[in-house]
Protein backbone atom coordinates (compact mmCIF):
# COMPACT_ATOMS: atom_id res chain seq x y z
CA UNK A 1 0.00 0.00 0.00
CA UNK A 2 1.42 3.35 -1.03
CA UNK A 3 2.29 5.78 1.70
CA UNK A 4 -0.10 8.72 1.97
CA UNK A 5 1.48 11.95 0.76
CA UNK A 6 1.44 14.92 3.14
CA UNK A 7 0.48 18.46 2.25
CA UNK A 8 0.58 21.59 4.39
CA UNK A 9 -2.49 23.85 4.44
CA UNK A 10 -2.72 27.39 5.77
CA UNK A 11 -5.18 27.81 8.61
CA UNK A 12 -5.89 31.42 7.55
CA UNK A 13 -6.46 31.28 3.78
CA UNK A 14 -6.44 27.55 2.98
CA UNK A 15 -3.44 27.77 0.60
CA UNK A 16 -1.61 24.46 0.09
CA UNK A 17 2.15 23.87 0.07
CA UNK A 18 3.98 20.58 -0.60
CA UNK A 19 6.41 21.28 2.25
CA UNK A 20 6.34 23.14 5.53
CA UNK A 21 7.29 26.81 5.49
CA UNK A 22 7.37 29.38 8.22
CA UNK A 23 5.37 31.83 6.12
CA UNK A 24 2.27 30.99 4.09
CA UNK A 25 2.94 31.47 0.34
CA UNK A 26 -0.67 32.56 -0.15
CA UNK A 27 -1.48 35.19 2.48
CA UNK A 28 1.94 35.75 4.08
CA UNK A 29 0.84 34.78 7.60
CA UNK A 30 3.48 33.22 9.85
CA UNK A 31 3.32 29.76 11.47
CA UNK A 32 -0.11 28.91 10.02
CA UNK A 33 0.78 25.85 7.87
CA UNK A 34 -0.65 22.61 9.29
CA UNK A 35 0.16 19.13 8.06
CA UNK A 36 -2.57 17.04 6.43
CA UNK A 37 -3.04 14.14 4.06
CA UNK A 38 -3.25 14.89 0.35
CA UNK A 39 -6.74 14.24 -0.99
CA UNK A 40 -7.46 12.44 -4.25
CA UNK A 41 -8.07 14.68 -7.21
CA UNK A 42 -11.54 14.80 -8.68
CA UNK A 43 -12.13 12.88 -11.90
CA UNK A 44 -14.06 15.70 -13.58
CA UNK A 45 -12.52 17.34 -16.61
CA UNK A 46 -13.14 20.92 -17.58
CA UNK A 47 -13.64 20.02 -21.26
CA UNK A 48 -16.53 17.69 -20.45
CA UNK A 49 -18.53 20.27 -18.52
CA UNK A 50 -21.55 21.65 -20.34
CA UNK A 51 -23.35 24.83 -19.25
CA UNK A 52 -26.35 23.78 -17.17
CA UNK A 53 -27.64 27.29 -16.43
CA UNK A 54 -28.06 30.44 -18.46
CA UNK A 55 -27.30 33.91 -17.10
CA UNK A 56 -30.17 36.32 -16.55
CA UNK A 57 -30.25 40.06 -16.29
CA UNK A 58 -30.87 41.56 -12.88
CA UNK A 59 -34.08 43.15 -14.16
CA UNK A 60 -35.53 39.69 -14.90
CA UNK A 61 -34.90 38.36 -11.40
CA UNK A 62 -37.93 38.54 -9.12
CA UNK A 63 -37.15 40.18 -5.79
CA UNK A 64 -39.21 39.59 -2.64
CA UNK A 65 -38.97 40.68 0.96
CA UNK A 66 -36.87 38.47 3.22
CA UNK A 67 -39.06 36.63 5.69
CA UNK A 68 -37.55 36.22 9.13
CA UNK A 69 -38.32 33.73 11.85
CA UNK A 70 -37.99 35.14 15.39
CA UNK A 71 -36.26 32.79 17.82
CA UNK A 72 -38.12 34.22 20.80
CA UNK A 73 -34.88 35.57 22.34
CA UNK A 74 -34.98 39.29 21.60
CA UNK A 75 -31.27 40.06 21.98
CA UNK A 76 -30.31 37.08 19.79
CA UNK A 77 -32.77 38.21 17.11
CA UNK A 78 -31.28 41.72 17.28
CA UNK A 79 -27.76 40.38 16.64
CA UNK A 80 -29.10 38.33 13.71
CA UNK A 81 -30.71 41.43 12.21
CA UNK A 82 -34.29 40.55 13.15
CA UNK A 83 -34.34 36.76 13.19
CA UNK A 84 -33.40 33.69 11.17
CA UNK A 85 -33.61 33.73 7.36
CA UNK A 86 -34.70 30.65 5.40
CA UNK A 87 -31.67 29.11 3.72
CA UNK A 88 -29.27 31.26 5.72
CA UNK A 89 -26.11 29.90 7.33
CA UNK A 90 -24.98 31.41 10.65
CA UNK A 91 -21.58 30.84 12.22
CA UNK A 92 -21.24 31.62 15.93
CA UNK A 93 -17.88 31.46 17.72
CA UNK A 94 -16.56 32.18 21.18
CA UNK A 95 -14.32 30.98 23.98
CA UNK A 96 -15.01 27.57 25.56
CA UNK A 97 -17.68 27.73 28.26
CA UNK A 98 -18.92 31.20 27.36
CA UNK A 99 -22.46 30.00 26.55
CA UNK A 100 -22.70 29.21 22.81
CA UNK A 101 -24.40 25.81 23.23
CA UNK A 102 -26.62 27.14 26.02
CA UNK A 103 -27.91 30.03 23.91
CA UNK A 104 -28.59 27.85 20.86
CA UNK A 105 -30.30 25.16 22.94
CA UNK A 106 -32.57 27.82 24.43
CA UNK A 107 -33.31 29.26 20.97
CA UNK A 108 -34.17 25.86 19.45
CA UNK A 109 -36.30 24.92 22.46
CA UNK A 110 -38.43 28.01 21.89
CA UNK A 111 -38.52 27.52 18.12
CA UNK A 112 -39.51 23.85 18.39
CA UNK A 113 -42.97 24.76 19.69
CA UNK A 114 -43.73 26.63 16.44
CA UNK A 115 -41.33 25.21 13.83
CA UNK A 116 -39.59 21.97 12.97
CA UNK A 117 -36.02 21.96 14.34
CA UNK A 118 -33.03 19.66 14.80
CA UNK A 119 -30.07 19.84 17.20
CA UNK A 120 -26.95 17.98 15.98
CA UNK A 121 -24.38 17.43 18.74
CA UNK A 122 -20.88 16.35 17.78
CA UNK A 123 -19.16 17.25 21.04
CA UNK A 124 -21.59 15.97 23.67
CA UNK A 125 -23.68 12.84 24.01
CA UNK A 126 -27.46 12.94 24.02
CA UNK A 127 -27.50 12.44 27.79
CA UNK A 128 -25.28 15.48 28.34
CA UNK A 129 -27.46 17.71 26.18
CA UNK A 130 -30.65 16.44 27.85
CA UNK A 131 -29.14 17.05 31.28
CA UNK A 132 -28.35 20.67 30.36
CA UNK A 133 -31.86 21.18 28.99
CA UNK A 134 -33.42 19.92 32.23
CA UNK A 135 -31.09 22.07 34.31
CA UNK A 136 -32.21 25.12 32.32
CA UNK A 137 -35.87 24.15 32.65
CA UNK A 138 -36.48 24.02 28.87
CA UNK A 139 -39.47 22.44 27.18
CA UNK A 140 -37.85 19.95 24.76
CA UNK A 141 -40.61 17.46 23.97
CA UNK A 142 -40.68 18.58 20.35
CA UNK A 143 -36.91 19.16 19.97
CA UNK A 144 -35.19 16.22 18.22
CA UNK A 145 -31.51 15.54 18.89
CA UNK A 146 -28.95 13.77 16.69
CA UNK A 147 -25.57 12.83 18.21
CA UNK A 148 -23.47 12.35 15.07
CA UNK A 149 -20.22 13.62 13.52
CA UNK A 150 -20.33 11.95 10.08
CA UNK A 151 -21.25 14.54 7.45
CA UNK A 152 -22.98 12.15 5.05
CA UNK A 153 -25.28 10.81 7.77
CA UNK A 154 -26.12 14.32 8.96
CA UNK A 155 -26.93 15.41 5.40
CA UNK A 156 -29.18 12.38 4.94
CA UNK A 157 -31.11 13.18 8.14
CA UNK A 158 -31.48 16.84 7.15
CA UNK A 159 -32.82 15.90 3.72
CA UNK A 160 -35.22 13.35 5.20
CA UNK A 161 -36.51 15.46 8.11
CA UNK A 162 -36.42 18.88 6.39
CA UNK A 163 -36.30 20.98 9.58
CA UNK A 164 -36.73 24.74 9.31
CA UNK A 165 -33.73 25.37 11.59
CA UNK A 166 -30.81 23.12 12.55
CA UNK A 167 -27.82 23.62 14.85
CA UNK A 168 -24.48 21.88 14.17
CA UNK A 169 -22.39 21.83 17.36
CA UNK A 170 -19.64 22.05 16.23
CA UNK A 171 -18.25 22.31 12.68
CA UNK A 172 -14.75 21.30 13.85
CA UNK A 173 -16.00 17.86 14.98
CA UNK A 174 -17.49 16.83 11.61
CA UNK A 175 -15.73 14.60 9.10
CA UNK A 176 -16.58 13.43 5.60
CA UNK A 177 -16.03 9.98 4.07
CA UNK A 178 -14.74 11.67 0.93
CA UNK A 179 -11.63 12.95 2.74
CA UNK A 180 -8.97 11.06 4.65
CA UNK A 181 -7.77 13.91 6.87
CA UNK A 182 -8.71 14.14 10.54
CA UNK A 183 -11.76 16.07 11.84
CA UNK A 184 -10.95 19.71 12.42
CA UNK A 185 -8.37 19.88 9.64
CA UNK A 186 -8.53 22.65 7.06
CA UNK A 187 -9.81 20.30 4.34
CA UNK A 188 -12.52 18.76 6.54
CA UNK A 189 -13.81 22.08 7.87
CA UNK A 190 -13.89 23.59 4.39
CA UNK A 191 -15.63 20.58 2.80
CA UNK A 192 -18.17 20.09 5.60
CA UNK A 193 -19.15 23.76 5.74
CA UNK A 194 -19.45 23.92 1.93
CA UNK A 195 -21.71 20.84 1.82
CA UNK A 196 -23.94 22.14 4.63
CA UNK A 197 -24.18 25.56 2.97
CA UNK A 198 -25.13 23.95 -0.34
CA UNK A 199 -27.88 21.97 1.38
CA UNK A 200 -29.18 25.10 3.13
CA UNK A 201 -29.45 27.02 -0.14
CA UNK A 202 -31.14 24.13 -1.95
CA UNK A 203 -33.67 23.18 0.72
CA UNK A 204 -34.24 26.45 2.61
CA UNK A 205 -33.07 24.99 5.94
CA UNK A 206 -31.52 27.57 8.27
CA UNK A 207 -28.27 26.11 9.59
CA UNK A 208 -26.41 27.48 12.61
CA UNK A 209 -22.79 26.34 12.92
CA UNK A 210 -20.86 26.52 16.18
CA UNK A 211 -17.16 27.26 15.66
CA UNK A 212 -14.14 27.02 17.91
CA UNK A 213 -11.79 29.98 18.38
CA UNK A 214 -8.01 30.16 18.56
CA UNK A 215 -6.06 31.54 21.51
CA UNK A 216 -6.01 34.91 19.70
CA UNK A 217 -9.83 34.92 19.68
CA UNK A 218 -10.28 34.35 15.92
CA UNK A 219 -12.43 31.56 14.53
CA UNK A 220 -10.40 28.37 14.13
CA UNK A 221 -10.07 26.79 10.71
CA UNK A 222 -9.60 28.32 7.27
CA UNK A 223 -10.60 31.94 6.71
CA UNK A 224 -12.79 30.75 3.84
CA UNK A 225 -15.21 29.44 6.48
CA UNK A 226 -16.26 33.00 7.32
CA UNK A 227 -16.67 33.82 3.62
CA UNK A 228 -18.94 30.84 2.95
CA UNK A 229 -21.55 31.61 5.61
CA UNK A 230 -24.06 34.47 5.56
CA UNK A 231 -23.71 35.66 9.15
CA UNK A 232 -20.80 35.54 11.60
CA UNK A 233 -21.48 36.14 15.30
CA UNK A 234 -18.86 36.40 18.04
CA UNK A 235 -19.51 35.71 21.70
CA UNK A 236 -17.63 38.27 23.80
CA UNK A 237 -17.23 38.68 27.53
CA UNK A 238 -15.23 37.43 30.48
CA UNK A 239 -16.14 33.92 31.64
CA UNK A 240 -15.74 35.21 35.22
CA UNK A 241 -18.45 37.81 34.61
CA UNK A 242 -22.16 37.10 34.29
CA UNK A 243 -22.58 39.34 31.23
CA UNK A 244 -22.16 38.20 27.62
CA UNK A 245 -22.14 40.13 24.35
CA UNK A 246 -23.06 38.65 20.96
CA UNK A 247 -21.68 40.81 18.15
CA UNK A 248 -22.39 40.44 14.42
CA UNK A 249 -19.15 40.95 12.47
CA UNK A 250 -20.70 39.88 9.15
CA UNK A 251 -24.35 39.80 8.11
CA UNK A 252 -25.67 39.62 4.56
CA UNK A 253 -29.21 40.16 5.84
CA UNK A 254 -28.70 42.85 8.50
CA UNK A 255 -26.47 45.46 10.10
CA UNK A 256 -22.84 44.70 10.90
CA UNK A 257 -21.64 45.31 14.48
CA UNK A 258 -25.15 44.75 15.82
CA UNK A 259 -24.93 43.83 19.50
CA UNK A 260 -26.99 41.55 21.72
CA UNK A 261 -26.46 41.77 25.50
CA UNK A 262 -27.12 38.82 27.82
CA UNK A 263 -26.78 37.98 31.50
CA UNK A 264 -25.85 34.41 32.49
CA UNK A 265 -28.22 33.15 35.18
CA UNK A 266 -29.01 29.78 36.75
CA UNK A 267 -31.76 29.29 34.16
CA UNK A 268 -29.55 30.18 31.19
CA UNK A 269 -28.87 33.33 29.20
CA UNK A 270 -31.37 36.17 29.64
CA UNK A 271 -31.56 39.27 27.46
CA UNK A 272 -30.75 42.60 29.13
CA UNK A 273 -33.45 45.18 28.47
CA UNK A 274 -31.31 48.23 29.38
CA UNK A 275 -27.72 47.39 28.42
CA UNK A 276 -26.47 50.93 29.04
CA UNK A 277 -26.88 50.28 32.79
CA UNK A 278 -24.19 47.57 32.55
CA UNK A 279 -21.56 49.99 31.32
CA UNK A 280 -22.20 52.81 33.78
CA UNK A 281 -20.65 52.72 37.25
CA UNK A 282 -22.73 53.84 40.20
CA UNK A 283 -20.68 56.44 42.06
CA UNK A 284 -21.88 57.91 45.33
CA UNK A 285 -20.48 61.26 44.21
CA UNK A 286 -18.78 62.74 41.17
CA UNK A 287 -15.20 61.48 40.80
CA UNK A 288 -12.37 62.85 38.62
CA UNK A 289 -11.43 60.84 35.55
CA UNK A 290 -14.93 59.51 34.84
CA UNK A 291 -16.62 60.48 31.57
CA UNK A 292 -19.75 58.97 29.96
CA UNK A 293 -19.82 58.56 26.17
CA UNK A 294 -22.45 57.31 23.70
CA UNK A 295 -21.13 54.60 21.40
CA UNK A 296 -23.00 53.15 18.44
CA UNK A 297 -23.12 49.35 18.17
CA UNK A 298 -24.86 48.57 14.91
CA UNK A 299 -28.24 50.30 15.16
CA UNK A 300 -28.14 50.52 18.96
CA UNK A 301 -26.68 53.50 20.86
CA UNK A 302 -25.10 52.53 24.18
CA UNK A 303 -23.90 54.69 27.04
CA UNK A 304 -20.49 53.58 28.32
CA UNK A 305 -18.41 55.06 31.11
CA UNK A 306 -14.78 55.80 30.23
CA UNK A 307 -12.49 55.89 33.26
CA UNK A 308 -9.01 57.40 33.24
CA UNK A 309 -6.34 57.43 35.93
CA UNK A 310 -3.32 59.69 35.51
CA UNK A 311 -0.62 59.30 38.14
CA UNK A 312 3.04 60.21 38.54
CA UNK A 313 5.29 57.66 36.83
CA UNK A 314 7.85 55.67 38.80
CA UNK A 315 10.37 54.97 36.06
CA UNK A 316 9.21 54.70 32.47
CA UNK A 317 5.64 56.06 32.02
CA UNK A 318 3.10 53.34 31.22
CA UNK A 319 0.14 53.48 28.84
CA UNK A 320 -2.50 50.84 29.49
CA UNK A 321 -5.99 50.49 28.01
CA UNK A 322 -8.81 48.01 28.64
CA UNK A 323 -11.49 47.87 25.95
CA UNK A 324 -9.83 50.61 23.86
CA UNK A 325 -6.99 50.81 21.32
CA UNK A 326 -3.64 51.38 23.04
CA UNK A 327 -2.05 52.83 19.88
CA UNK A 328 -4.83 55.37 19.57
CA UNK A 329 -4.30 56.42 23.20
CA UNK A 330 -0.68 57.35 22.42
CA UNK A 331 -1.87 59.48 19.50
CA UNK A 332 -4.52 61.22 21.63
CA UNK A 333 -1.98 62.07 24.33
CA UNK A 334 0.23 63.71 21.68
CA UNK A 335 -2.73 65.73 20.38
CA UNK A 336 -3.65 66.77 23.93
CA UNK A 337 -0.09 68.02 24.53
CA UNK A 338 0.36 69.78 21.19
CA UNK A 339 -2.99 71.55 20.90
CA UNK A 340 -4.27 71.87 24.49
CA UNK A 341 -0.95 72.28 26.33
CA UNK A 342 -1.62 69.35 28.69
CA UNK A 343 1.47 67.14 29.00
CA UNK A 344 1.42 63.56 30.29
CA UNK A 345 4.93 62.48 29.26
CA UNK A 346 5.95 62.00 32.92
CA UNK A 347 2.67 60.38 33.98
CA UNK A 348 1.27 56.85 33.97
CA UNK A 349 -2.01 56.83 32.02
CA UNK A 350 -4.59 54.07 32.47
CA UNK A 351 -7.88 54.08 30.54
CA UNK A 352 -10.73 51.61 31.01
CA UNK A 353 -14.14 51.04 29.37
CA UNK A 354 -16.47 49.92 32.15
CA UNK A 355 -18.33 46.61 31.84
CA UNK A 356 -15.87 44.75 29.62
CA UNK A 357 -17.19 46.29 26.40
CA UNK A 358 -14.75 46.79 23.51
CA UNK A 359 -14.96 50.15 21.75
CA UNK A 360 -13.39 50.32 18.31
CA UNK A 361 -15.05 53.41 16.84
CA UNK A 362 -13.10 56.73 16.87
CA UNK A 363 -16.11 58.56 18.38
CA UNK A 364 -14.63 57.65 21.79
CA UNK A 365 -11.63 59.97 21.24
CA UNK A 366 -13.10 63.10 22.83
CA UNK A 367 -14.42 61.19 25.86
CA UNK A 368 -10.98 59.65 26.45
CA UNK A 369 -9.27 63.06 26.28
CA UNK A 370 -11.84 64.65 28.62
CA UNK A 371 -11.46 61.79 31.12
CA UNK A 372 -7.65 62.11 31.05
CA UNK A 373 -7.80 65.90 31.55
CA UNK A 374 -10.31 65.45 34.38
CA UNK A 375 -8.06 62.95 36.18
CA UNK A 376 -4.89 65.00 35.66
CA UNK A 377 -6.51 68.20 36.97
CA UNK A 378 -8.36 66.24 39.70
CA UNK A 379 -11.58 67.94 38.66
CA UNK A 380 -14.82 65.93 38.45
CA UNK A 381 -17.20 66.30 35.51
CA UNK A 382 -20.93 66.96 35.90
CA UNK A 383 -22.82 63.75 36.65
CA UNK A 384 -25.30 64.22 33.78
CA UNK A 385 -22.77 65.00 31.02
CA UNK A 386 -22.18 62.81 27.95
CA UNK A 387 -19.35 63.25 25.44
CA UNK A 388 -18.61 61.87 21.97
CA UNK A 389 -16.57 62.91 18.94
CA UNK A 390 -13.54 61.93 16.86
CA UNK A 391 -10.28 63.82 17.34
CA UNK A 392 -7.91 64.50 14.43
CA UNK A 393 -4.15 65.01 14.51
CA UNK A 394 -4.59 68.70 13.77
CA UNK A 395 -6.70 69.09 16.90
CA UNK A 396 -10.04 69.31 15.10
CA UNK A 397 -13.08 67.46 16.43
CA UNK A 398 -14.87 65.53 13.71
CA UNK A 399 -18.50 64.42 13.72
CA UNK A 400 -19.68 60.96 14.73
CA UNK A 401 -22.27 59.07 12.68
CA UNK A 402 -25.88 59.05 13.91
CA UNK A 403 -25.30 61.91 16.30
CA UNK A 404 -28.97 62.66 16.91
CA UNK A 405 -29.72 59.04 17.82
CA UNK A 406 -26.92 59.20 20.40
CA UNK A 407 -28.32 62.40 21.87
CA UNK A 408 -31.84 60.99 22.09
CA UNK A 409 -30.57 57.90 23.90
CA UNK A 410 -28.68 60.08 26.39
CA UNK A 411 -31.73 62.26 26.98
CA UNK A 412 -33.91 59.18 27.47
CA UNK A 413 -31.59 57.97 30.24
CA UNK A 414 -31.69 61.30 32.08
CA UNK A 415 -28.53 63.07 30.89
CA UNK A 416 -28.94 66.83 30.61
CA UNK A 417 -25.70 68.03 28.93
CA UNK A 418 -23.77 66.82 25.88
CA UNK A 419 -20.30 67.90 24.71
CA UNK A 420 -20.26 67.04 21.01
CA UNK A 421 -18.67 68.11 17.68
CA UNK A 422 -20.07 71.23 16.06
CA UNK A 423 -21.04 69.24 12.97
CA UNK A 424 -23.30 67.04 15.13
CA UNK A 425 -25.29 69.97 16.51
CA UNK A 426 -28.96 69.11 15.89
CA UNK A 427 -31.00 71.54 13.77
CA UNK A 428 -33.86 71.27 16.23
CA UNK A 429 -33.36 71.19 19.99
CA UNK A 430 -33.77 67.80 21.66
CA UNK A 431 -35.99 68.12 24.75
CA UNK A 432 -34.23 67.62 28.07
CA UNK A 433 -30.62 67.95 26.94
CA UNK A 434 -28.35 70.98 26.49
CA UNK A 435 -25.93 70.68 23.57
CA UNK A 436 -22.42 72.13 23.92
CA UNK A 437 -20.81 72.01 20.46
CA UNK A 438 -17.04 72.45 20.00
CA UNK A 439 -14.73 72.52 16.98
CA UNK A 440 -11.26 71.93 18.47
CA UNK A 441 -9.57 70.14 21.37
CA UNK A 442 -8.46 73.32 23.11
CA UNK A 443 -12.03 74.61 22.98
CA UNK A 444 -13.30 71.38 24.54
CA UNK A 445 -10.74 71.59 27.37
CA UNK A 446 -11.71 75.23 27.99
CA UNK A 447 -15.38 74.27 28.23
CA UNK A 448 -14.37 71.51 30.65
CA UNK A 449 -13.01 74.16 33.03
CA UNK A 450 -16.31 76.04 32.81
CA UNK A 451 -18.35 72.88 33.41
CA UNK A 452 -16.20 71.78 36.34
Amino acid sequence: MAKARSLYSCGECGAVSPKWQGQCPGCGAWNTLLEGVAEKASGHRFESLAPSAKPRTLADIEVREIDRVATGIGEFDRALGGGLVAGGVVLIGGDPGIGKSTLLLQALAQLSSRHKTLYVSGEESGEQVALRARRLGLETRQLPLLAEINLERILAVLQAERPEAAVIDSIQTLWSDELTSAPGSVAQVRECSAQLTRLAKQTGVTIILVGHVTKEGALAGPRVLEHIVDTVLYFEGDTHSSFRLVRAVKNRFGAVNELGVFAMTESGLKGVSNPSALFLSQHGQNVPGSCVMVTQEGTRPLLVEIQALVDGAHGNPRRLTVGLDAQRLAMLLAVLHRHAGIACFDQDVFVNAVGGVKIVEPAADLAVLIAIASSLKNRALPAKLVVFGEVGLAGEIRPAPRGQERLREAAKLGFTQALIPEANRPKQAIPGIEVIAVRRVEEAVARLRELG
